[in-house]
């Protein structure tokens, strides 16, 4: 098992641009919605039903809500808990190649969270039941949880419903999670919805390198920040003779794909507004190189919250938020020059089109708090 030898160093703000030519931030391409999903590992999606829809709209030209909804409905791509346990919009053939990949990770936040309310428990007997339940017709956790528990009348409801989640592949079917329609999150299992199997020999080396490939260059922990996963280190120096070894500015080691972009320092970087949720802020032990630290808590608040961010040059400059599809309001940090501020408003203009707000649809700036 080799280890890189140190490599050049990295700064921050290099580190960035490297991150948002791979995210499709510096320039907005042409791919397919699904190939941009698939491109990006999936994209989170626990807020029904916003965040992917603004996550593809940020990076794609011509991006359209029912080109989405369209993939959902075909079963193209799917809902489902992967990265960090957390629900994300994927592809249905990385829903069954990552689905088992990160199954350690479920198994140790199911024991973390619930645990004690468990012990004892025949965890596949519970399985098996939960996979008939869900297979005769989608359920919601709830539903699921009370029937669970009509054979186990000494058990938390919504423990055996998470339980299930953990064990079982279990995706969301539409109506949730198509734009402007919703519905509640009912499940049944990927292997239901999608009449295949899951991949019974999936690459934790295909996991690293698609990863790499997205949001690189990046540590060994840069990389279970993303996934939850644990363990792969020695993924990482088992491939390293494929890599490029970096360093960023506190000597930490990176990793990175030697023909992947790594633009110049200074190359320019457009106003974006970032989706709420966005794989771009979650993706890094170290998230300093797109939003630097004395804004964190103005992003992500203590309960799980990630606003939607205002990117300026290159790095997190404000929050912003859809309102009933009719109003964009943007909060700068601090005050924004003339040419950030109405890029910034294009930018607004550009998700009330796609909202279809029409002439309705206003853009407002607000004081930051």
């Amino acid at each position: 098992m080799s280890v890189p030898a140190p490599g050049p160093v990295l700064g921050q703000r290099a580190l960035g641009r490297a991150l948002l030519a791979r995210q499709h931030l510096l320039a907005r391409t042409d791919l397919a919605p699904a190939a941009l999903i698939h491109h990006l590992g999936g994209l989170q999606a626990q807020a029904a039903p916003q965040p992917p829809y603004l996550g593809l709209l940020a990076r794609l030209d011509g991006f359209a809500p029912e080109q989405l909804s369209a993939l959902i409905e075909q079963r193209a791509v799917v809902r489902i808990a992967l990265q960090r346990g957390t629900i994300h919009l994927v592809t249905a053939e990385d829903c069954l190649t990552l689905r088992p990949l990160l199954q350690p990770m479920l198994d140790q936040a199911l024991r973390t969270t619930y645990g004690k309310r468990l012990t004892g428990l025949d965890l596949d007997a519970l399985a098996a039941e939960a996979r008939t339940l869900v297979e005769e017709e989608p359920r919601t956790f709830q539903q699921l949880g009370a029937l669970l528990a009509a054979g186990r009348p000494d058990r938390d409801p919504a423990a055996l419903a998470q339980a299930a989640r953990c064990r079982l592949p279990l995706v969301q079917v539409p109506p949730r999670g198509l734009w402007g329609r919703g519905g509640p999150a009912a499940h049944t299992t990927a292997e239901a919805w999608l009449g295949r199997p899951l991949d019974p020999s999936p690459s934790p080396d295909d996991l690293v390198l698609r990863y790499l490939a997205a949001f690189g260059p990046a540590s060994a922990a840069d990389l279970r920040k993303w996934c939850g996963l644990a363990g792969l280190a020695p993924v990482l120096r088992r491939l390293a003779p494929r890599l490029l070894a970096l360093r960023d500015e506190q000597g930490r080691q990176l990793y990175d794909l030697p023909e992947a972009p790594r633009p110049d320092a200074d190359t320019p970087a457009p106003v974006r507004l970032v989706a709420p949720f966005d794989n771009l802020l979650l993706s890094h032990a170290d998230r300093t190189r797109v939003l630097p630290e004395e804004h964190r808590g103005r992003v992500m608040t203590q309960n799980g919250i990630v606003h939607g961010t205002l990117l300026v040059d290159g790095l997190v400059a404000g929050t912003w938020r859809l309102t009933g599809e009719r109003e964009v309001a943007v909060v700068p940090f601090a005050p924004l020059r003339r040419a950030d501020r109405q890029a910034a408003e294009a930018e607004a203009e550009r998700v009330l089109a796609f909202a279809g707000a029409g002439d309705e649809g206003a853009v407002r700036f607000e004081a930051p708090e």
